[in-house]
């Protein structure tokens, strides 16, 4: 992977990303199909489109259709890529995906973007913040959450090249943050180690990793050195890491996804089975919508900006 990719994919963003890699993908592999919820442009497939008209699927805005139509598409051996909303995906085509993914493991491939903030002014609506936590309760359901474009790359590479029904949760806007700016090995299931500090450990999926590192940096300035780790898989999620990390003074996790059910509740269910009695601070969304605005203030509402989240790791130390 050349830096010229790596910073196409940060321009892109993360779903014009997944539409750049899935396109090049569908060239050697005719069984990957995509479909989309009425969003074929707004979710980066419209060169994919173009380039593979017969294998693109517009349902309309019916997602549990698409979910459906997917399973029967994997049935028949194709590689169905669902895209929508994430809050669309999760919440709305719920009982479908339980159905066909989590219970009947049919290879369905499904797509959330625009999680998070990152649909703005369209509001609570369209805000993908309760996704993890619904999904991450069904069984059978891999969950990746990439930091950057490159790892979507990786990522979607690998979800095209392994069975199972697996969930993509994209996040951010366009010009995307690079977390990794050369080419890594991915390793599903296992975090990378971003930083090395020796007071903190934040636990950062998705868009908050970049966060997380620039707080990192800010907590060095006044003396505090942060391990840093992306959590780029959800679900199987890493507990070996969790455990072997246990003694830091303050245990931090940081996603753009309300705290309950999310990053934070995946890393105390692993603190408390072991009966580990570290300080935890888990930061996300709080209990209640808030008012609409764009996607800077959102994170600055919720205290996600690396301003307020290292205001938050000093206060709790």
């Amino acid at each position: 992977m050349d830096y010229i990719n790596i910073r196409t994919y940060s321009l892109l963003g993360q779903r014009g990303t997944l539409g750049s890699v899935l396109k090049d993908l569908a060239g050697e592999n005719d069984k990957i199909i995509a479909l989309s919820a009425d969003l074929t442009r707004t979710s980066g497939l419209e060169q994919y489109a173009a380039a593979y008209p017969d294998r693109m699927y517009n349902v309309g805005i019916a997602e549990e259709n698409a979910v459906g139509m997917a399973a029967g598409l994997a049935d028949q051996g194709y590689i169905p890529f669902v895209t929508t909303f994430a809050n669309f995906a999760a919440l709305r085509a719920n009982e479908f995906v339980r159905h066909f993914m989590a219970y009947m493991k049919c290879n369905v491939k499904l797509v959330g973007f625009g999680s998070g903030f990152a649909m703005e002014l369209f509001g609570n609506t369209h805000y993908g913040v309760e996704d993890i936590s619904v999904l991450r309760s069904m069984p059978n359901l891999t969950i990746f959450s990439p930091a950057d474009g490159l790892e979507v790359a990786k990522v979607v590479q690998y979800v095209s090249e392994n069975n199972g029904p697996m969930y993509i949760r994209l996040s951010g806007k366009m010009n995307c943050p690079m977390v990794h700016k050369k080419d890594f090995d991915f390793i599903p299931g296992k975090m990378m180690k971003l930083s090395d500090g020796n007071d903190v450990v934040i636990y950062a999926t998705g868009s908050m990793v970049s966060v997380a590192m620039k707080t990192s940096m800010l907590l060095a300035k006044s003396g505090i050195n942060a391990t840093v780790f992306d959590v780029h898989t959800i679900k199987p999620f890493d507990e070996e890491t969790v455990i072997t990390n246990k003694d830091y003074n303050l245990i931090v996790s940081v996603e753009e996804h309300c705290k309950t059910g999310g990053l934070g509740s995946a890393v105390a269910e692993v603190l408390s089975g072991q009966h580990i009695h570290g300080k935890l601070l888990r930061l996300g969304t709080g209990d209640s919508y808030e008012a609409a605005g764009n996607y800077d203030y959102m994170l600055s509402v919720h205290g996600l900006t690396p301003e307020g989240v290292s205001k938050s790791i000093i206060e709790s130390l």
